[in-house]
């Protein structure tokens, strides 16, 4: 009876350590928590090595991603002080850059910066396909975006760290123009959250009631793939105005 009794406490144990640390795998907050954000750029730290995080641009080459609908590398990208960055002005002239691989579930994080009423935006789930011209007709955005030298009146799901189109950001810490701001986006299966500078800015569950009818109801009612694909690339995008990325980190979940 006590080797019995004894077993059971352990496994007991054992399962509550499990849960627990698929739970602390899985909270966004811990998971912006395990990047070091005072090691040298574009480089993993054994630590978040050990957490599961890659490393997606090495900040000198261009391996791993290329243009949507392309077979190389857009000439309106660049690599800049160890950031990828646009070389061209004019969304005429812009070329969306994606990964060359396809992610489910995953957290993202990154850096960026903006230059006086720069566009952009971080884009998931995106299907390459000829039937599609950009990114966004299929993937949802994290928005990036200098709003406060934007040259024109804003909507709420226009501000820097929005899920654009749909969700407004609960709160603004974005930080000014030419400081390098913190993302993060963990996408756990349909529940999405989006993180700026260590606070949460949009959490959302896609395919709920609520997300259906935002997508009907607004600029996606025009694009019936939009939200479709629950696998796809992630997209840097290219508005014709100047970014600056770095620090791209993924961890599959």
């Amino acid at each position: 009876m006590k080797k019995v009794a004894v077993f059971t406490i352990v496994a007991a144990l054992a399962a509550f350590m499990v849960t627990c640390e698929t739970s602390d795998t899985k909270d966004p907050v811990k998971l912006y928590a395990q990047i070091d954000r005072s090691a040298p750029a574009n480089t993993l730290t054994k630590a978040e090595a050990k957490k599961g995080w890659q490393i997606l641009f090495d900040g000198t080459t261009t391996k791993g991603w290329h243009g949507y609908n392309l077979t190389g590398f857009p000439d309106c990208w660049k690599i800049e002080d160890g950031s990828f960055t646009m070389t061209t002005e004019g969304a005429a002239e812009s070329q969306d850059i994606i990964t060359d691989k396809q992610y489910k579930s995953f957290v993202l994080s990154t850096e960026f910066k903006l230059t006086p009423g720069a566009n952009s935006g971080i884009i998931w789930q995106v299907a390459e396909d000829t039937a599609y011209k950009f990114p966004y007709e299929t993937g949802p955005e994290y928005q990036v975006i200098d709003q406060d030298g934007w040259n024109g009146k804003l909507e709420d799901w226009q501000i820097c760290g929005a899920n654009y189109a749909m969700y407004p950001p609960m709160v603004k810490p974005y930080k000014p123009v030419g400081e390098w701001n913190q993302a993060m986006l963990v996408v756990d299966g349909n529940n999405v959250t989006q993180i700026l500078n260590g606070e949460v800015v949009v959490k959302y569950v896609k395919n709920s009631e609520e997300w259906v009818k935002l997508r009907n109801s607004g600029k996606w009612s025009a694009y019936p793939d939009y939200g479709k694909y629950d696998e796809g690339h992630i997209s840097l995008q290219n508005h014709g105005t100047k970014v600056w990325y770095r620090n791209i980190k993924l961890k599959e979940l």
